[in-house]
């Protein structure tokens, strides 16, 4: 019986919002905390945050007369809008970048009508029809091709679409799969003086990231996934819909949560009982600062072995779902040069559960 295929990322595109809003983001929350002792806290964080830019649709004002967070009012001060505003804003512009992240892909429409299978995942925002049934029609793809959504279910998201796609080019090698992770974290800016909060929104940004993943052999390939979820800390991380958004938890106690798991048997099991050392290449998803220094020291991994991951979150925050794959592609631009050829790799991502989901890869290159 012959082996199954081996699906391969041959290829990722990504797409950011036109507007950094990461310093005017940290100016607008300064007017928003009251306490002198928070606000001394929440500066020096920021600093330590290892973030310098994160992206949006919204149009950053920096008049303090107005005291709004974006030109348009949307978020202003005593009247942020409903969830339904919200919803309608991400059902008006999520496509469009979904759009820019796939013409990355640099498809032919001939290639696109190939198109097989299609994987959207998103965690902040909901629309129906959908945004997968949206970009068949809008990218001409064959209205027969099998359509799934991976819905709410955060950060390592991106992983579980992979597994998807994983699966479907194993059990037919003539599939083509696009994957589509699109996330508008900045929909969901909270109104509160509450510090944690305020630290859990300082991270997310807007991105999004299409893959197109084939039995071609070239690219990345899929080699295996494995998930562990964390006993005793379904509370560390929610994600729930309310009135004003939707409301996320982000416990200050993650890191510590995640270093411990990692260096105990659940990162051995992820790891596939295999030493870090044997791992050429890691992609691990930018939660954070604290939560790349914590997947370092738990798993024992190499200084400078994240600085992919590092770069990604410097340069756009924490994206949810779309962020592993920006890593992914910084990976990939580096095979035969700074990244050899067939080397084997470890990707992980962590979310609700608190669980991390995670794959091993192979370099493969053009």
């Amino acid at each position: 019986m012959p082996a199954p295929a081996i699906a391969h990322i041959n290829r990722i595109g990504t797409a950011l919002p036109p507007n950094d809003v990461h310093e005017a983001f940290v100016d607008f929350v300064g007017g928003l905390i009251k306490d002198r002792r928070d606000q001394l806290i929440f500066k020096r964080l920021v600093g330590r945050s290892a973030i310098d830019h994160r992206w949006s649709f919204f149009t950053p004002v920096k008049d303090p007369d107005g005291f709004t967070a974006d030109a348009e009012g949307f978020y202003r001060p005593g009247a942020f809008p409903s969830t339904a505003k919200r919803m309608a804003r991400f059902a008006a512009t999520a496509p469009g970048l979904a759009e820019q992240a796939i013409a990355g892909l640099g498809l032919s429409a001939v290639e696109l009508q190939g198109i097989t299978h299609l994987v959207v995942a998103s965690c902040t925002g909901m629309t129906a029809p959908g945004i997968d049934q949206i970009l068949v029609q809008r990218l001409g793809l064959n209205p027969g091709v099998e359509r799934t959504h991976v819905g709410f279910m955060g950060c390592y998201a991106a992983v579980n679409s992979l597994r998807l796609a994983h699966h479907f080019v194993r059990s037919d090698p003539s599939a083509r799969v696009l994957v589509v992770n699109l996330e508008l974290c900045s929909l969901h800016f909270q109104e509160t003086g509450e510090l944690e909060s305020l630290l859990a929104m300082l991270l997310f940004g807007d991105g999004c990231a299409a893959a197109l993943v084939t039995a071609d052999a070239h690219g990345i390939a899929l080699t295996d996934f494995r998930a562990a979820t964390i006993a005793d800390s379904a509370d560390a991380i929610t994600w729930g819909v309310g009135d004003q958004g939707f409301d996320m938890v982000l416990s200050g106690r993650v890191p510590a949560i995640l270093q411990q798991a990692l260096a105990g048997p659940a990162g051995v099991d992820l790891l596939h009982g295999r030493s870090p050392d044997e791992y050429g290449v890691w992609a691990v998803h930018g939660g954070g600062r604290a939560i790349l220094d914590a997947v370092e020291t738990g798993l024992g991994i190499g200084q400078g072995a994240l600085n992919w991951s590092r770069e990604v979150l410097r340069e756009c925050g924490n994206m949810s779902s779309a962020t592993i794959m920006f890593v992914l592609q910084r990976i990939m631009a580096g095979i035969g040069t700074s990244v050899p050829r067939g080397v084997p790799g470890f990707a992980v991502a962590f979310g609700p559960g608190l669980a991390a989901e995670s794959f091993r890869f192979e370099t493969v290159g053009v």
